[in-house]
């Protein structure tokens, strides 16, 4: 027993508790980032809210491409470790920082190129796009710590340590919220710098995470380790870390795709809209970070057990995976219809704000549910292989259906029906996920 991995042989609900708590704490604070930006930068004027809230679909894009390689990175790991390819798995760590730094390294100079033509299509006013510009031009710095540090913790996650992931995490968190009124009201030493400061702490935080997860897997005792002197580039391996790590990024990068759909349409109603969907959107993607980090914790294990054939394990991950998903969505679900307008004064809403939100907010937390149990589903069929099925289902819940749905109920009902079109998605994506589980039932004996 002890030669073997805990995802193996320990019992699932334990071994769920201690896998996913510390991702999803993780995930819950990476998310945070934005937040804590925006309540603060929301003290300085509704313009520079409205700034930063357009700045989100570029920043969660970004961050979407780090989780891309990062999920690969993890599901091969946790595969080659359950199959016992110890070589393998250490092949992958140096595959997965030298694929993170250079994508990177691209991302940053493609951002610091695309961000004027970006903000001069969705803005008039001329302080909303001054204030975007200036934000992005030093956010576009965060990539390739960004990246790295995800890379790093997907890499330990799929081994069963959670917990230093969740701990450089916390650490660039901290710095943040510390940092960010510091730099933005220039707080005793520290200079006025408004929302440069803003963006400046959130740079410096992901650069501090970086370091830290580089000391890591670099100088201390982990499951896997960097190989250098035998690596040789394996173009397989490059083509599978893009390959599973896919349905993650399509699920991430639909949701940046989807904000700027919805702010086109916004835009034509009101400024206030914009930074309402903006504010709304971070308090819904913390809610949903939480059963993302439930994923990220529940994948290799379901990964590790489909790769050792231990399929009785696999199938009663992913059923307890998805009530305690359905458990964390109703708490958000019920947060948000009882206390919108509180949520909201977190961002300093004005009364007119609160007006367009609070009925918005009610109905778009009707979606939640439905929208975990997709995703623990998504989850599942990406772990035993079936990457179509889960790119499928991600691609319907903020693309491909949600779209013509929020086209057609805008033409018939206004703003109210932008709102409706996102509950109304999420059913109609639930009952196609249910299909196609059983549909791949065949995969795993016994589900």
């Amino acid at each position: 027993m002890e030669t073997c991995n805990k995802m193996e042989y320990q019992p699932i609900n334990r071994l769920i508790i201690k896998m996913c708590l510390p991702p999803m704490i993780s995930m819950f604070l990476q998310y945070s980032y934005n937040m804590i930006d925006s309540m603060f930068v929301a003290c300085i004027n509704e313009q520079a809210l409205a700034a930063v809230s357009l700045s989100f679909p570029i920043t969660n894009l970004m961050n979407s491409l780090s989780v891309w390689i990062g999920v690969g990175i993890n599901v091969l790991i946790a595969g080659y470790l359950g199959q016992k390819r110890q070589d393998k798995a250490n092949s992958v760590v140096t595959m997965g920082l030298i694929l993170s730094l250079s994508v990177g390294i691209i991302v940053n100079i493609i951002v610091l190129l695309v961000m004027t033509p970006y903000y001069s299509a969705f803005t008039k006013d001329s302080q909303i796009f001054e204030y975007g510009c200036i934000y992005m031009q030093i956010c576009a710095f965060m990539q390739v710590p960004n990246m790295v540090h995800i890379a790093i913790q997907k890499m330990l996650q799929a081994t069963g340590n959670m917990i230093s992931p969740m701990w450089f995490q916390i650490a660039g968190v901290v710095f943040n919220l510390v940092f960010d009124p510091l730099l933005i009201f220039g707080i005793g030493p520290f200079p006025e710098m408004g929302i440069k400061g803003a963006a400046l702490a959130t740079v410096l935080g992901y650069v501090l995470s970086m370091l830290i997860s580089l000391y890591v897997i670099m100088f201390t005792k982990q499951k896997v380790k960097l190989k250098i002197k035998s690596f040789v580039f394996d173009f397989h391996m490059f083509k599978n870390i893009f390959g599973y790590g896919l349905p993650s990024f399509a699920m991430n990068v639909l949701s940046s795709l989807m904000i700027t759909f919805v702010n086109l349409f916004l835009v034509t109603y009101s400024d206030t809209a914009v930074a309402f969907f903006g504010a709304y959107f971070k308090v819904q993607q913390l809610i949903f970070m939480s059963v993302n980090g439930l994923i990220q914790g529940c994948l290799p294990i379901m990964r590790y057990n489909y790769g050792a054939k231990k399929y009785e394990r696999v199938n009663r991950t992913y059923h307890s995976g998805t009530a305690i998903a359905v458990i964390i969505m109703a708490v958000g679900t019920l947060l948000l219809v009882l206390f919108p307008r509180q949520i909201l004064l977190l961002f300093s809403a004005s009364e007119k704000m609160c007006s367009v939100g609070i009925p918005a907010i009610r109905i778009m937390a009707l979606s939640y549910c439905f929208g975990g149990v997709s995703t623990v589903i998504a989850t599942y069929v990406q772990a035993i292989g079936k990457i179509v099925p889960s790119m499928v289902i991600q691609v319907l819940r903020q693309g491909v259906l949600l779209f013509p749905l929020m086209w057609l109920l805008n033409n018939n009902f206004n703003i109210m029906g932008i709102w409706w079109s996102f509950p109304l998605t999420e059913f109609i994506v639930f009952a196609i996920a249910v299909i196609i589980v059983k549909m791949n039932k065949s995969q795993v004996k016994n589900i």
